[in-house]
């Protein structure tokens, strides 16, 4: 019984630790063209659109951010869309 009770906190804690490491990516849900906004809002857990208004306002150098993003940011896969 106390082994049992040990394996069990043991996957509790490595679920929880799984569950802490979030990693930039391209969100699978919620894009527009490459899906790199809705990531960002996804990681930040903030709105997309507000995002989407910030690359917007600051056009010249969010364009070229958008495009190394979308390129080097891999696609969150998901195995609930």
């Amino acid at each position: 019984n106390i082994w049992y009770n040990r394996l069990m906190i043991t996957k509790l804690t490595e679920e929880r630790v799984a569950l802490n490491k979030k990693k930039l990516r391209r969100s699978s849900r919620d894009k527009s063209i490459q899906g790199v906004c809705g990531g960002i809002a996804e990681f930040f857990g903030i709105s997309s659109f507000s995002i989407r208004l910030i690359f917007i306002f600051t056009m010249p150098a969010s364009f070229i951010v958008y495009i190394i993003l979308a390129n080097s940011l891999d696609e969150n896969i998901s195995l609930y869309d």
